[in-house]
């Protein structure tokens, strides 16, 4: 059943203001932006975060340098004892990924106090590739609820994460968002099942419009011709990060958590340091 705006809104209405029974701490998470407490088998300190997600997460190959996806950024803002798992891979939907087999193996790996981000929505669009494409209202929710009960089923917390913006803007000079109605979509299937939300569209919106078309140049793969060896032509990629611009999409997917508490409070650090690009690596091949 598609979760609109007016469902997600009726169902936050109807939530009970005490919570007792474990099942109910999911929707008090959505209410609250807290995490649920823990329960006895959740460690205190460490574990991992997994991720699901395209390219603009997805680890990179050094014959893809210097293009980085966020995921790759995102343990330099986790403190001791937490390590990430990227599953994400380049080109996939939340429904490609599933299909595909990808998420089977994070469900089988994935621990109690784990925490699984889901970032989905820029191939979801591709609304012409039947392999990949999904209608916001339907099929999107639906699949995006295969990975929320999947963890939920193994006593991990998932969290929901709306897709990084595009590089778009308009003649004013302002940002545009570029996602239609998925990230709304999102957001809405998030409020109606308890999930947490990091509203990574959000953020980078504001961001890039406060940057400017100009600013958020060095945060994209533009780069002029023999300025790298892997484009020997140049690149003007609106999509995909350099390591900059990955190192600070993962702050913000970092900033949400930490503002939800997640996966404990303290487990966030560096949200205001100067994080060198050094972080980031690139596998063989």
């Amino acid at each position: 059943m598609p979760v609109t705006r007016r469902h997600a809104a009726a169902a936050l209405a109807a939530l009970p203001l005490t919570l007792a029974a474990t099942g109910t701490a999911h929707a008090a998470t959505a209410r609250t932006g807290a995490a649920p407490a823990r329960g006895p088998g959740r460690p205190r300190h460490g574990g991992t975060v997994y991720i699901a997600g395209d390219s603009t997460a997805a680890p990179k190959t050094a014959t893809a340098a210097p293009e980085a996806g966020w995921g790759t950024a995102l343990p330099a803002f986790l403190g001791h004892g937490w390590t990430v798992a990227n599953h994400a891979v380049n080109g996939r939907s939340s429904k490609s990924f599933h299909d595909e087999g990808r998420l089977a193996p994070i469900l089988e790996a994935i621990r109690p106090g784990d925490l699984l981000l889901v970032q989905f929505g820029h191939n979801d669009e591709k609304t012409g590739d039947p392999a990949r494409g999904t209608d916001p209202y339907t099929t999107y929710q639906d699949y995006l609820r295969r990975y929320v009960d999947g963890a939920r089923a193994r006593g991990a917390l998932p969290v929901l994460l709306t897709p990084v913006e595009r590089r778009r803007f308009g003649a004013d000079g302002r940002a545009r968002p570029t996602h239609g109605e998925y990230p709304e979509a999102m957001r809405a299937l998030a409020a109606a099942e308890g999930v947490p939300l990091v509203d990574v569209q959000a953020a980078s919106l504001a961001e890039w419009d406060r940057l400017g078309p100009d600013g958020t140049l060095e945060l994209f793969l533009h780069l002029a011709p023999g300025e790298h060896p892997n484009h020997p032509g140049g690149k003007q990629d609106n999509t995909h990060f350099r390591p900059r611009g990955a190192i600070e999409v993962a702050r913000m997917a970092a900033r949400g958590l930490k503002e939800r508490r997640l996966p404990h409070p303290g487990a966030i650090r560096r949200l205001d340091d100067a994080v060198p690009e050094s972080v980031i690596t690139w596998t063989a091949g």
